[in-house]
C-alpha cells in the first residue's frame, strides 16, 4: 500500500506538472520518494542506541497485540449472537456453553477495552522514538544550516529556510504517525480480516472484500489529487486577495489621495470572486469524494451481507457469522474512511522533507581539511601572497593582490565601491576561500587551520552591528561564552556604554528588540564593540564600522575603536578617510589592485588617487559645516 501511495502520487504528480508547474513544492520521483523514507529509518533505529531500538520492537508488539485483539472483538460479539438465538444449545460448543452469551458480550467488551489499551500504550512506548528522532533531525538541519557558506545564505531567504526545515520536521513528524499507526495497522488489519473472511466464508468473501478495498483506495486517491488541484487554486485566489486587502490598507493615504476606494474594494471583490468559485469546487469535489466512497464501500457491504444472508438461509452460516460479516466489513470501514486525508498529508509529507534533505545534501563550500590544527597566532602576522578571487568566476574582484600587515600595526584599507576592501576581510575570516594565491597568519595557510581555530582568533566589527533580541548583557556576552557579569561590565565601560546602560531602568537586563532596533545606531556600535572588547581577540577587523554613523557619533565612538585596536593587528575598512589618518599604512585599492600605499602624509605628498579622494572628502565637509 505504500508503494502504492508513493507510485499513485508520483504518476499524478507527473501529470499535473506536466499541465501546470508548481512554484511550493518539489515533484518528487519515485526513487527519491523512497529515498526520503529511507533517510528517515537510521532515525527510528539507531545502531548504537538498544533502548530506542527496543522501544520500537515493543511498539510493534504493541500495534499488532492491539490490532489482532481489535479484530477479535467481532468474532465474540457474534457468537454471543448465536448464544442468544432460538435452540441455540443445540449447535453451541463446550466453550459456549459454559461461558454463556453473557461471557461472550464479556469478552467482546474486554476485546475492545484491551485493543485500546495496546494502541495507548503504543503511543506511549513509540513517543520517545519520535521526538527523539525529530529532535536530532532538527538539530542536525539547523547545524548544517551553519556550516553552510555565506554564498548560499545570502542566495536563499532565511524565512525560506527555516519554513523549510520547520515543514521538514514537522513532516517526519506526521510520516512517523501515520505510515507506522495509520498505514501500518491497515495494512495488517486488511490481510487479518481478508483471511478471516477466506477461513470462515470462502474465497467469493475475500475476493469482494479485497475488490472493494481496490476500488476504494483507487477512487479515493484519484478524486483526491483532483482535489488537491482545486485546493491549491483555492489557496492561491486566498492569497491573492489577502495581498490585494493589505496592500491597499498599507497604501491607505494613497488611495485617499485618489479617490481611489470603490477601485479598490472591485479590484478586492475580482479576487474573492476566484476564491469563491474555487472554494465551491472544493466543497463539490469533497461531497463527490465522499458520496463515491459510501457508494463503493456500501455497495461492497451489500455484496456480502447478501450472500451472508443467502448462506444463513441455506443453512451454511449461522445468524451471529452473519453478524460477524458485518461487523468485520463496518470494522474495515472506518480506517479507510480517513485514507484521503492521510494520502494527501502523506503526499505533502513527503514534499516538505524532500526540501528538507535536499537542503541537508547541500555540500558546504568551506570546509576544515582532514589534517587541519589548531591556529597558533604568536604575533599576528598577516600575509597575502599574489592573492585572486571571485564571487563569480566570470568577475573577478582581486586581482594577484601581495599585502603584509606586520604583527600589532593597524592597516587602513581604502577605495571606491567595489573595489574588494570587504572581500578582503571575508576572505580573512574564511566565509570563502581563494582562488588563486594563498592567505597566511603568522605563517599559517587559513585553509590548511581549523575553521573554529581562525574564527576565535578574529574579531570583526561590522559597518551595522546586529544584536539578538535579547538583552544588553546577553549581546556583551555573547563575544565569550562563560564571560562573568564583571567582565561584562568592564568591556562595556572599555566601549564607553556602560554609563548609559546603567541609566536604563533595567540597566543590562534591557531587552533591545528584533536585531537591536531599539538602540540608536551608535549604541547598537559600542554594544558591539564591548562584544569584540570581551571576545580579545589577536587580530582584529573594523568594516567599515562608523560609516553607516552621524559625523559626532562616529568621532565619538572613535576613542573605543582606538582602545579596541590598541595591541592587535588591525585591519580596518574605511569609506570615510577622516577615520583612518593614524593608521600605519594605508592601502589604496581599485577594481581589485593596489594602486598606491603608505603613511596618511606619504599618500598625500604623492597627489594621487587618495589625494583626490582626501580633496573630495573635505570639500563635502566644509559643504555640510556651511549648512
Amino acid at each position: 500500500l505504500v508503494n502504492f501511495i508513493v507510485g499513485h502520487y508520483v504518476k499524478s504528480s507527473r501529470r499535473y506538472n506536466s499541465v501546470r508547474p508548481t512554484t511550493s513544492s518539489v515533484n518528487l520521483k519515485r526513487g527519491q520518494a523512497m529515498n526520503v523514507i529511507k533517510s528517515v529509518l537510521p532515525y527510528l533505529w539507531p545502531k548504537s542506541r538498544k533502548d530506542i531500538q527496543l522501544r520500537v520492537v515493543f511498539a510493534m508488539v504493541a500495534l499488532i497485540l492491539g490490532e489482532i485483539l481489535g479484530i477479535l472483538a467481532p468474532y465474540f460479539y457474534g457468537v454471543s449472537v448465536d448464544a442468544l438465538a432460538p435452540g441455540a444449545d443445540e449447535n453451541q460448543t463446550l466453550f459456549m456453553l459454559t461461558a454463556g452469551a453473557i461471557g461472550m458480550v464479556v469478552a467482546y467488551g474486554v476485546m475492545r477495552i484491551l485493543s485500546v489499551g495496546f494502541s495507548q500504550l503504543r503511543d506511549v512506548i513509540f513517543a520517545l522514538v519520535g521526538q527523539r528522532a525529530l529532535r536530532q533531525l532538527a538539530l542536525e538541519t539547523f547545524r548544517h544550516m551553519h556550516r553552510l557558506s555565506l554564498r548560499y545564505h545570502i542566495t536563499r531567504k532565511t524565512g525560506g529556510l527555516s519554513r523549510v526545515m520547520e515543514r521538514g520536521v514537522k513532516g517526519v513528524e506526521f510520516l512517523l504517525r501515520f505510515m507506522l499507526f495509520s498505514i501500518g495497522p491497515l495494512i495488517l488489519k486488511l490481510l487479518i480480516v481478508a483471511g478471516i473472511f477466506y477461513i470462515e466464508f470462502g474465497f467469493i468473501y475475500m475476493a469482494i472484500v479485497l475488490g472493494t478495498i481496490v476500488l476504494y483506495i483507487w477512487f479515493t486517491f484519484s478524486v483526491t489529487e483532483w482535489r488537491v488541484k482545486v485546493r491549491k487554486e483555492m489557496n492561491d485566489r486566498d492569497t491573492d486577495a489577502n495581498q490585494k486587502a493589505i496592500d491597499s490598507l498599507l497604501n491607505f493615504e494613497t488611495v485617499k489621495y485618489f479617490g481611489a476606494e470603490e477601485r479598490e474594494a472591485l479590484r478586492y471583490d475580482e479576487s474573492m470572486r476566484g476564491y469563491e468559485a474555487a472554494a465551491l469546487k472544493t466543497s463539490y469535489s469533497l461531497a463527490f469524494l465522499n458520496f463515491g466512497q459510501t457508494i463503493l464501500i456500501t455497495s461492497g457491504l451489500i455484496a456480502v451481507m447478501i450472500l451472508a444472508a443467502m448462506g444463513v438461509q441455506r443453512g451454511e452460516f449461522s445468524v451471529g457469522d452473519f453478524v460477524m460479516a458485518n461487523a468485520y466489513m463496518i470494522q474495515i470501514t472506518m480506517p479507510l474512511g480517513f485514507l484521503g486525508t492521510v494520502y494527501r498529508e502523506i503526499r505533502q509529507a513527503l514534499v516538505d522533507m524532500g526540501e528538507m534533505f535536499e537542503l541537508l545534501g547541500q555540500p558546504q563550500e568551506v570546509i576544515d581539511s582532514p589534517d587541519a590544527e589548531n591556529l597558533s597566532v604568536k604575533g599576528g602576522l598577516i600575509e597575502f601572497d599574489d592573492v585572486s578571487f571571485g564571487y563569480d568566476p566570470e568577475r573577478v574582484i582581486l586581482k594577484k593582490l601581495s599585502l603584509r600587515i606586520n604583527k600589532g600595526k593597524t592597516v587602513a584599507i581604502v577605495g571606491p565601491s567595489g573595489s574588494g576592501k570587504s572581500t578582503i576581510g571575508r576572505l580573512l575570516f574564511r566565509f570563502y576561500d581563494v582562488n588563486k594565491g594563498s592567505l597566511k597568519i603568522d605563517g599559517q595557510d587559513v585553509r590548511d587551520v581549523t575553521q573554529a581555530s581562525l574564527h576565535a582568533s578574529i574579531g570583526i566589527v561590522p559597518q551595522d552591528t546586529v544584536l539578538f533580541n535579547d538583552t544588553i548583557g546577553y549581546n556583551i556576552a555573547y563575544g565569550r561564552s562563560g564571560a562573568s557579569r564583571k567582565e561584562i561590565i568592564n568591556a562595556a565601560k572599555s566601549a564607553k556604554i556602560h554609563d548609559f546602560i546603567i541609566s536604563l531602568k533595567d540597566g543590562y537586563d534591557t531587552t533591545v528588540g528584533e536585531r537591536g532596533l531599539k538602540l540608536s545606531g551608535g549604541e547598537k556600535q559600542r554594544v558591539g564593540i564591548a562584544r569584540t572588547l570581551l571576545k580579545n581577540p589577536p587580530i582584529l577587523i573594523l568594516d567599515e564600522a562608523t560609516s553607516a554613523l552621524d559625523t559626532e557619533t562616529e568621532r565619538s565612538i572613535q576613542e573605543s575603536l582606538r582602545i579596541l585596536g590598541s595591541g592587535r593587528t588591525t585591519i580596518t575598512i574605511a569609506h570615510r578617510l577622516s577615520t583612518v589618518v593614524d593608521a600605519d599604512k594605508i592601502v589604496v585599492l581599485e577594481h581589485g589592485i593596489i594602486i598606491e600605499q603608505g603613511t596618511h602624509d606619504e599618500l598625500l605628498s604623492l597627489n594621487g588617487r587618495y589625494t583626490k579622494m582626501w580633496q573630495s572628502q573635505e570639500s563635502e565637509i566644509e559643504m555640510e559645516s556651511q549648512y
